[in-house]
């Protein structure tokens, strides 16, 4: 299973780059692991999870 989620709009790459691990901690607590992520042309984030392996 596979989660998606977007970050709002952060022009900065510093604040950019502390909301990515943000939610990538967040997302791992819940039993989720990164996969990957791209920006957008209006510097929003989509980052893809998936179920961690046990």
């Amino acid at each position: 299973m596979y989660k998606t989620v977007v970050i709002d709009y952060h022009p900065k790459a510093k604040i950019m780059a502390g909301k990515v691990e943000e939610k990538c901690n967040e997302m791992l607590e819940k039993g989720f692991e990164f996969v990957s992520f791209s920006i957008t042309n209006s510097s929003k984030a989509i980052l893809v999870f998936k179920v961690a392996s046990k």
